[in-house]
């Protein structure tokens, strides 16, 4: 099958070409964003292949449609990026990679929590700089922490599991109670957590319920000092709000690996360019916060289980199997 891959970066490459050795597809890497200005550059190919920061809308749907395209797969968990009602209608299949590696993003969420209450950050950009100084990187020690994590899947569980390990109190919320998790955390509802929470840790799918969790109006509800940790999806946070609730103090820090507006911004180098996001400049401007770009999942573990779950799903569909992996509602 030939695919057309989007938003291909090289370590994807790298997995990908290695995982299809074996199965044989021909795969057009292009480095630009899919939507529907790009869609020409899938001309010929029978599948898509796309990723969280992609624009699959109606128009690009449609446009798919036309130049023959029979399916389309997101190497992401999420696919809150693609138009499904379109999809359907145009009679295209969607599928995704409904889990890959969850330790890599819990592991790494769990590094941004210790970087931002011990300011390894800061003392990084010291050191680099001859400063040897520990003036001002006082730190606070997680075992008097309560730590409430919004989402208890996989990644969320294994969040709650590995913090267990340092003492703290646990709080979680998640449209189930999780069994599993009864002798490290509690399950409760949200107000209750993000009043006691010391950290709130964000682990939620961005649908229209979640979008804007934390806003103008949750934010004085908010622990005071707390510290917010988003490895879930860049739309749960209103930055703005976000800015101003760091600005006031009532927001003691924040490290996120995920932004609204990330799209045109992450996975490349924007070194030389004048950045027109004034929200996400000011932003970085604070000394108690972390920004990452889109990296939680970035290990050769979840490299690898992306592109073989995905390329299984171009197999499956190309010898007449059903989807595994198919989006259904």
């Amino acid at each position: 099958m030939k695919i057309a891959l989007f938003s291909a970066l090289k370590c994807e490459r790298t997995a990908f070409d290695s995982i299809n050795q074996e199965l044989g597809h021909e795969i057009l890497y292009f480095e630009e964003l899919f939507g529907a200005a790009t869609v020409e550059l899938a001309e010929g190919c029978d599948g898509v292949c796309v990723s969280v920061n992609d624009g699959v809308d109606g128009a690009a749907i449609v446009a798919l449609k036309e130049i023959g395209c029979r399916i389309l797969v997101t190497r992401s968990i999420g696919f809150n990026q693609i138009d499904l009602d379109a999809a359907d209608k145009a009679g295209i299949p969607v599928a995704r990679v409904p889990h890959y590696s969850p330790h890599s993003v819990s592991e790494f969420t769990v590094g941004l929590i210790l970087s931002l209450t011990r300011k390894i950050h800061r003392a990084f950009l010291r050191s680099r700089e001859f400063n040897f100084s520990i003036e001002g990187l006082t730190g606070t020690q997680l075992s008097d922490k309560t730590v409430g994590v919004l989402g208890a899947g996989q990644i969320g569980g294994l969040v709650l599991k590995a913090l267990s390990g340092f003492g703290c109190r646990l709080l979680y919320h998640d449209l189930h109670r999780q069994p599993e998790l009864d002798d490290i955390a509690t399950c409760c509802e949200v107000p209750e957590l993000t009043r006691e929470s010391d950290i709130l840790v964000l682990n939620l799918p961005l649908t229209p319920d979640t979008r804007h969790t934390i806003n103008a109006s949750s934010v004085p509800q908010l622990k005071p000092g707390v510290l917010i940790i988003n490895t879930g999806r860049g739309g749960l946070i209103d930055t703005g709000a976000l800015v101003e609730g760091l600005k006031s103090g009532h927001i003691g820090g924040a490290a996120i690996d995920v932004y609204e507006d990330e799209a045109n911004l992450f996975h490349a180098d924007r070194s030389a360019d004048i950045l027109q996001d004034d929200t996400f400049c000011r932003l970085l401007t604070f000394p108690n916060v972390i920004v990452t770009s889109h990296m939680a999942f970035l290990t050769d573990h979840a490299l690898a289980d992306i592109a073989t779950t995905t390329l299984q799903a171009f197999t499956d569909f190309e010898q007449g199997r059903p989807l595994a992996t198919r989006i259904e509602r």
